[in-house]
């Protein structure tokens, strides 16, 4: 079973940039395609970026476009979020795991929010 944990999220003024961090334990992660999602309050987790095994191929909502960028590092185990010039409409609970089902439990997520 992995375990997951993210960090790095804050309060960060519109047009400001954080840098968020996954760290995976337990099993290997590797061989997965990984993702990062978000849950604004009162709505549903959704897909934010996601990245193949191998780190060479990455996808990003339309929302997040020219402005978020998703990479990983094998040796340290860990899947990390760029997050620049952000929104106040990026304010989101931030949580990384599979991309797709079935997804390992989820993490606690790390908190973003932007002010305007």
């Amino acid at each position: 079973q992995v375990q997951l944990v993210e960090s790095g999220g804050g309060l960060v003024q519109a047009g400001g940039s954080l840098r968020l961090s996954c760290a995976a334990s337990g099993r290997t992660f590797s061989s997965y395609v990984m993702a990062w999602f978000r849950q604004a309050p009162g709505k549903e987790r959704e897909f934010v970026a996601g990245i193949s095994w191998s780190g060479g191929s990455t996808s990003l909502a339309d929302s997040v476009k020219g402005r978020f960028t998703i990479s990983r590092d094998y040796a340290k185990r860990m899947v990390y979020l760029q997050m620049n010039s952000l929104k106040p409409e990026d304010t989101a609970v931030y949580y990384c795991n599979r991309r797709t089902e079935p997804q390992w439990p989820w993490g606690q997520g790390t908190q973003v929010t932007v002010s305007s």
